[in-house]
């Protein structure tokens, strides 16, 4: 499996509901890394599109 690197990039503004607990551990990550809770969370989710297995 590849390594997770975050980095910067353009986003488009949505809402989304999420645990406060998950919300405290992503905040403390991003912090770690220089980074903003968004520009993670984006990272993150593209991370797992491009790594989860397919459904056929």
């Amino acid at each position: 499996m590849k390594k997770f690197i975050p980095k910067k990039s353009e986003k488009e503004v949505i809402s989304m509901r999420i645990l406060s607990e998950t919300l405290n551990e992503i905040d403390k990550k991003a912090a770690s890394f220089g980074i903003s809770r968004n520009e993670l969370i984006n990272q993150m989710i593209n991370y797992a599109l491009e790594n989860m297995e397919s459904s056929e």
